[in-house]
């Protein structure tokens, strides 16, 4: 490596941790100036103020080809603080996919009692709102326990940045909603999320109802109280029909009593907090006869006990997979480097997606 090179990484070095530092500080006096607009009843844009800020700083860069740079990194900056203080002043951004009173709506609240729930119209969507800073988490289901794994998050999480900062599980109960005035005798026909019609499958067989499929179980709620219809009933939860002004007609008409979705919660910064115990890593292994084997008996021999082991076909290469580990402990230690590091000789791609407090219910 040239001396050039090596300087130059020297200082570059020396200004980040400069300017990260540097960083805080200005965010801390962000805090104070929203304090000032909170107090004031001031918008936290003023445009004027900024653009007599970069003007001023803008000057002290006199190579006029780095000014320009200067400037489009000073508009970031100040982005950057008013986020920040819109975070401050609305609460916390949490994006789910669906409308208000699917399960996902129910989750975030549950989760982020203040927060600001955000809704999209899928699970992608909700994923790159964080991506783009629109939101600062997003709350996604990754599995049922009556349908399993939610193979679209699971993707999303293997192929983008976001880390899993929680795993929480919520106890899904389906029930029959209809119209205020509606009995259980005036219901012929039921709408919900294909899922909740299959774990309600013995019920709706029992009562000989006819069957609509919907995107989810919140629009198949609405989609009741808009019909003005008494025979139309929806299969959805309580939260669900409290929103949307139906009454529920029959409680828990579920199959099994154990109906589980664990939500996922994804941000920019990976957490690190003795409350999260476990771990979620991510890899493929090499195209050989043993390799999976062999990244399982690492994974052992280091003592770390695996709690959940799938497989998903990777989108671009046919007929090749990655795979989706949850495991006891975190691996900020000694013993999870030196597994890490040998791990990673028989992965192609080995990713620490995250940790999270096992068994958490909300």
């Amino acid at each position: 490596m040239s001396n050039k090179l090596e300087e130059a990484r020297r200082i570059i070095n020396e200004v980040d941790a400069e300017m990260a530092a540097l960083f805080v500080k200005r965010m801390r006096a962000a805090e104070l100036v929203y304090e000032h607009k909170k107090e004031f009843g001031l918008p936290i844009l003023d445009q004027k103020r900024e653009d007599a800020v970069i003007e001023k700083n803008a000057a002290l860069v006199e190579d006029d080809i780095l000014k320009g740079y200067y400037i489009d990194y000073l508009k970031h900056l100040m982005s950057v603080s008013r986020a920040y203080q819109y975070r401050m002043q609305s609460g916390l951004k949490v994006a789910y996919s669906g409308v208000e009173g699917a399960f996902a709506h129910i989750a975030a609240g549950r989760i982020f009692p203040e927060g600001n729930r955000v809704s999209y119209s899928d699970f992608k969507a909700a994923y790159e709102a964080v991506v783009r800073g629109e939101s600062d988490v997003a709350v996604l289901p990754i599995e049922n326990s009556y349908a399993g794994e939610v193979g679209q998050t699971i993707d999303l999480i293997f192929s983008g940045g976001l880390f899993i900062n929680g795993i929480y599980e919520l106890e899904i109960h389906q029930n029959l909603l209809g119209l205020p005035n509606a009995t259980v005798e005036d219901i012929k026909k039921v709408t919900s999320h294909p899922q909740a019609l299959s774990q309600c499958h013995d019920y709706i067989k029992m009562r000989g109802l006819e069957t609509e499929e919907a995107n989810n179980t919140a629009l198949a709620a609405k989609t009741v109280a808009e019909s003005n219809d008494p025979s139309l009933g929806a299969i959805a939860s309580v939260e669900t029909a409290e929103i949307y002004g139906l009454k529920v007609i029959e409680a828990n008409i579920n199959k099994s009593g154990e109906n589980t979705t664990r939500f996922a919660v994804l941000s920019k910064v990976k957490a690190a907090s003795p409350a999260l115990s476990s771990t979620v890593l991510m890899f493929t292994v090499k195209h050989e006869a043993g390799s999976l084997a062999e990244a399982i008996g690492i994974i052992g021999r280091y003592g770390y006990n695996m709690t959940a082991l799938r497989s998903r076909p990777m989108k671009k290469h046919s007929w090749q997979y990655y795979f989706y580990v949850e495991i006891d402990d975190t691996l900020d230690t000694e013993n999870g480097t030196q597994m890490i590091a040998e791990l990673s000789k028989v992965c192609d791609q080995l990713k620490m997606a995250g940790t999270f407090a096992p068994h958490t219910e909300i």
